[in-house]
């Protein structure tokens, strides 16, 4: 049985904000980071061998960067990256220049995920817009996409858990959030109950999102 050892009339106020800081972090890392992977991702789906603006030497370009990027454990790109976060958010501590590393590894991930779903939408839907004249830009945003924007959603759904598991390793480094709490009160004070309580908090998190993006999903299905 575990006992809630901490005094939670002193830390259920920073609990509280912890919340508020990882809906935070996640909410803008998605926002950004999942605006510029669809734009990422599309531009690898578009410049691919055969497809509406085939590029080898911009499509090499960006397959290389999203390759050496991805792969990279995201606690090992927090610091990595730290001299571009000090410059973008003017420090390497707290939630806003935890937003940096997150954004910057969402938007790859992202990227990768919007290029694998564009491809799998059928040749011949984009063949038949081209014929009937429709401009390049005019299919990739008008057909290509919306043709795969129920799998698309469930991609995000996949990377907006991975982000709330990005914002709390960025505890490690001072983020803030859910991950910093966790550390701070559970680890550091040999609280596993405060521990329990963020893993908790976090699933909730988690389901709600899932629960969200499935539905949606299913929406754009049935249409």
């Amino acid at each position: 049985m575990i006992v809630l050892a901490a005094d939670w009339d002193v830390i259920g106020p920073v609990l509280g904000q912890s919340v508020v800081e990882t809906v935070w972090m996640t909410a803008v890392t998605l926002l950004i980071g999942g605006v510029a992977g669809l734009v990422l991702g599309a531009a690898l789906y578009a410049t691919r061998r055969g497809n509406l603006f085939e590029n080898a030497v911009v499509f090499g370009v960006l397959n290389v960067l999203v390759n050496i990027i991805r792969p990279i454990p995201f606690i090992i790109f927090l610091t990595a990256v730290g001299p571009l976060t000090k410059v973008v958010a003017g420090t390497t501590l707290g939630t806003t220049a935890a937003i940096v590393p997150m954004t910057i590894m969402a938007t790859v991930v992202i990227a990768r995920v919007v290029e694998q779903n564009l491809v799998s939408v059928d040749p011949g839907i984009v063949e038949a817009a081209r014929a009937s004249g429709a401009r390049r830009l005019a299919v990739l945003f008008g057909v290509v996409i919306p043709e795969a924007l129920a799998q698309l959603v469930l991609g995000y759904v996949f990377m907006f858990v991975a982000v709330v598991d990005m914002s709390a390793m960025a505890g490690y480094i001072g983020g803030g959030g859910l991950g910093n709490f966790a550390i701070i009160y559970g680890y550091q004070q040999f609280d596993p109950a405060a521990t329990w309580v963020t893993v908790a908090i976090i699933v909730v998190i988690v389901q709600v999102g899932q629960l969200f993006g499935n539905w949606l999903a299913g929406r754009i299905v049935r249409r």
